[in-house]
């Protein structure tokens, strides 16, 4: 998965379905059956690499959103913000 999300129009389109994707595989946050068979079979390691790939994911949607719906926001805000909404607000 690269740093950074393509721009445009073709990410837009792509972000919201792999959205829809990922939230199809969670119900109220409970592991989608195929999803936990797959997920048994991989080792730690794995497991742990899917989860921080997936946390970058969610950043790199968050971040990108934001510049898109604040185009004045410096960088300085637009981490703040993305670290609140990972943090539920905690931050």
């Amino acid at each position: 998965m690269s740093a950074t999300l393509a721009t445009g129009n073709a990410s837009q389109q792509a972000a919201p379905k792999a959205v829809e994707v990922v939230a199809g595989l969670f119900s109220d946050e409970v592991l989608d059956d195929a999803l936990a068979a797959i997920l048994r079979r991989k080792t730690p390691t794995e497991r742990l690499e899917i989860a921080f790939r997936l946390w970058t994911f969610a950043q790199q949607v968050i971040r990108e959103t934001l510049r898109r719906d604040h185009p004045d926001w410096d960088e300085a805000k637009i981490r703040r913000h993305v670290a609140r909404r990972m943090s539920h607000g905690a931050v």
